[in-house]
């Protein structure tokens, strides 16, 4: 049983039947991409949400030290990328992380993997198509045609957003109401989201909120890409000029209003300030492994995928990093928590037409990016169902179109019928994490694969540097680091100390007695200085104060310790995830100094997961929880028709 578990394919083996042809009309994939398609292929996914959205929550937490954490996440991914590209060069098949696992470590890993990549394709598009449906309502709105009396078009706000976001944003509002805050004071996301709740439509108890722009361009999408590769390639080549021309455009105009003091702190909240967009940097960067899923269309696989798959990181990080220097050199960098930066820094130095330009363009690329992962999602179905892991129909090719065209429409309704009511934050999470869980894999199996003599290697190899002379030595660094510069925050880690709830998070745990001890108090606070007022909005008062003024407050509130401070069991479950690192980097280091490993896979697998591990134990639970449906299905159905499974017979 065991045994049957880790049955692997041979390199010999998928390349021999991918040769044959697959489907029912015995027709293969059309070859028509080469490294311009591919290169433009990992732009179209790369460039998206990143650079039009979370760049800004990422800068104001990091300030103009962001470009670090994209250098940083970048270099990681790079590490991974190698890996890609090796396998890659030896397996140049449809299938990605997946059909490289099956090889690396076996049946049941590859089904992991296969499964979790559901994550980043078909969840990570639902994220970006929530993304594109913000840029889109928020251009409909801005359109001016005065000759016919139209002054913005606007979505009633039901329609515009998830019906997840509504309903915590109406509970969100109603806590900061009892707080003392007025609905006029609250901020836009939340009054937005309070506002379509109490305005949509309801049956019985049941309020109707549902993401129907987000719907409608993943059917648009669904559509391209069933149409064919040749198609979907033209139409994200042009998308991908569109927003290159936009971003230098930006770059050009902006760099004349940059104020180089706005830069001054560089890292006004330090290393951890940073570290903070971890999660939205990686996000900015997810895609690029989507090129290996089109190995069975490319030219010359071993040659272009490796090239495609560098290229595309180094000019979307070149173009990163300038593009935060100019948010941050613009207006300071507390200022670009907003859902779209560039329009909002152009908007602050009074040049319109320029934010207008942006929103456009932000269709264009987010749009590019659906496709691209619209794309790929169908392709891992597909080699599964080869195997036999998935039903047949899944690995169906369109004798026409040559897609594989029942996987394409079931990836539709998988995208399409979640964004209509799923949280923007938790499908963003739930992506960088099963992203990042292939990383870790198909670094692991190079690693694997090293010193194999029997594995037939393509024409692409990772470049040989020993870990074991570099390795310890970095992990000895780290720890001496750890414990003299930042030796505080590494002592608080290790004896589990209580950290104190942010304000936000403070009040809105409160019932409505602890509220109004809370008032009390902060109401004898401004009495001591001389100030009486009888309006208290709590959390308004506790965010102006200072870090120690706040301190000071929390320690001498009435309030029970538990709503105050987070201790225990509570505080050390989040901890899990980094612990689990830092016993995997003991154990990886022991193998280097062993087994002589290949010093990049290496780096790709410890960055990667130390990135993972900055997603937080809900995040791993929700991870967890999907891989464990996954195992459900693979024994009810892909153990017992694997093809492998069935030759051992």
């Amino acid at each position: 049983m065991f045994e049957k578990l880790f049955r692997k394919k041979s390199i010999a083996r998928i390349l021999e039947d991918a040769s044959k042809g697959y489907g029912e009309h015995g027709t293969s994939l059309h070859k028509t991409l080469g490294v311009r398609d591919l290169t433009a292929f990992g732009i179209a996914a790369i460039i998206g949400a990143g650079i039009f959205s979370t760049i800004g929550k990422a800068s104001a937490d990091g300030g103009p030290a962001v470009i670090f954490l994209f250098i940083f996440t970048a270099i990681a991914c790079s590490f991974a990328a190698f890996a890609y590209a090796e396998f890659a060069s030896m397996v140049p098949v449809s299938g990605s992380a997946y059909t490289y696992s099956y090889v690396a470590f076996g049946e049941l890993v590859a089904w992991i993997i296969g499964w979790s990549l559901i994550m980043e394709y078909a969840i990570g598009n639902i994220t970006v198509a929530i993304s594109w449906s913000d840029y889109f309502t928020g251009l409909l709105s801005s359109i001016q045609i005065p000759a016919l009396n139209i002054n913005g078009i606007h979505l009633p706000e039901w329609t515009t957003m998830d019906y997840l976001t509504a309903y915590n944003g109406h509970n969100h509002a109603e806590a900061l109401v009892k707080a003392g805050k007025n609905f006029a004071d609250l901020d836009d996301a939340t009054r937005i989201a309070n506002n379509a709740w109490i305005t949509a439509p309801r049956i019985g108890s049941f309020h109707l909120v549902a993401d129907l722009p987000a719907l409608g361009i993943i059917i648009f999408i669904t559509w391209l890409v069933y149409r064919g590769m040749k198609e979907s390639r033209n139409a994200s080549n042009a998308m991908v000029i569109v927003k290159l021309a936009v971003i230098l455009l930006v770059l050009s105009v902006g760099v004349f209003y940059v104020d180089t003091g706005n830069w001054n702190p560089f890292a006004p909240n330090g290393v951890s300030g940073v570290l903070k967009g971890v999660s939205a940097v990686f996000f900015a960067y997810i895609g690029f492994d989507a090129i290996s899923t089109t190995a069975e269309e490319c030219k010359n696989p071993q040659r272009d995928l490796p090239r495609g798959m560098m290229w595309a990181i180094i000019i979307c990080t070149i173009l990163y990093v300038a593009i935060a220097l100019v948010l941050t050199g613009i207006v300071n960098y507390k200022l670009l928590a907003v859902g779209d930066p560039l329009a909002f820094v152009f908007d602050q130095i009074d040049l319109k037409l320029m934010s207008g330009i942006i929103a456009v363009s932000a269709v264009f690329a987010m749009a590019s990016v659906l496709l691209v992962f619209q794309m790929g999602q169908p392709r891992i179905w597909m080699s599964m169902s080869r195997d036999g892991l998935l039903p047949k129909s899944f690995s169906r090719i369109h004798p026409k179109y040559k897609t594989p065209s029942f996987a394409t429409v079931v990836v539709g309704f998988v995208v399409a019928i979640p964004s209509l009511f799923m949280n923007l934050t938790i499908v963003t999470d739930l992506c960088s994490i099963g992203t990042l869980f292939a990383f870790v894999l198909v670094c692991a199996g190079v690693l694997v694969l090293q010193n194999r003599p029997d594995v037939q290697r393509g024409k692409f190899r990772i470049p040989y540097v020993n870990s074991k002379f570099i390795i310890p030595f970095v992990l000895i660094g780290a720890l001496i680091l750890a414990f003299t510069l930042y030796k505080e925050e590494s002592t608080a880690f290790v004896f589990n100390k209580a950290r104190t709830h942010e304000p936000v998070s403070f009040i809105t745990a409160l019932d409505s007695i602890e509220l109004n001890t809370i008032k009390q108090e902060i109401r004898a606070e401004k009495a001591k200085q001389g100030i009486v007022n009888s309006t208290i909005d709590a959390e308004a008062y506790l965010n102006k104060l200072s870090a120690t003024q706040y301190q000071q407050f929390i320690d001498s509130s009435a309030v029970s310790a538990e709503k105050k401070y987070e201790s225990g069991w509570n505080l050390f479950k989040h901890k899990i995830p980094m612990w689990i690192f830092l016993f995997i980097c003991l154990l990886i280091t022991y193998y280097c100094i062993i087994k002589n490993l290949s010093l990049i896979p290496v780096m790709g697998l410890i960055s990667c997961l130390y990135m993972m591990c900055e997603l937080g134990i809900s995040n791993w639970i929700g991870f967890g929880i999907w891989l464990v449906i996954g195992l459900v299905v693979y024994f009810l159905y892909g153990f017992k028709h694997s093809k492998l499974g069935l030759l051992d017979k």
